[in-house]
C-alpha cells in the first residue's frame, strides 16, 4: 500500500474543538460590542463552514481509503495471474476476474 503518512494528516477533532470554542467567543462578543457586532457576525459565518468542511475531508479520506484498497487488491490479483500463468494454472486470469467482481458488488460501501 502507499506510504500514507500520518503525520500530515490535519487532526479534525481538534481542528473542530477550536471551531466550537472560537464560535463560542464570536457569540460572546456579538452580545457585548454592538458596534463590531456585524464584523462578528461575519466572522461566525464563516467559522460556521468549518464543521461541513471537517465533515466532506473524512468522507474524502474514507472514499481515498478505498480506492487505494481496491488498488492494492487489483495489483495482487494482477501479480497473482502472473504467477498462476507462470505455474500453468489452467485459467490464470480468475484472480482478475474475481477481484473485478468483488469490487464492483462492493461499490456500496461505506
Amino acid at each position: 500500500m502507499p506510504n500514507t503518512p500520518d503525520e500530515d494528516r490535519l487532526d479534525l477533532n481538534r481542528i473542530d474543538a477550536r471551531n466550537r470554542s472560537a464560535r463560542h467567543i464570536v457569540a460572546g462578543l456579538l452580545n457585548t460590542t454592538s458596534t463590531l457586532a456585524e464584523i462578528w457576525r461575519t466572522i461566525e459565518i464563516a467559522l460556521a463552514d468549518t464543521p461541513e468542511l471537517t465533515a466532506e475531508i473524512s468522507r474524502l479520506r474514507g472514499q481515498l481509503a478505498d480506492t487505494r484498497l481496491d488498488r492494492a487488491n487489483l495489483l495482487a490479483a494482477a501479480r497473482a495471474v502472473i504467477a498462476a500463468h507462470q505455474e500453468g494454472e489452467p485459467d490464470p486470469l480468475s484472480y482478475i476476474r474475481d477481484e473485478i467482481r468483488d469490487q464492483i458488488n462492493n461499490r456500496g460501501r461505506s
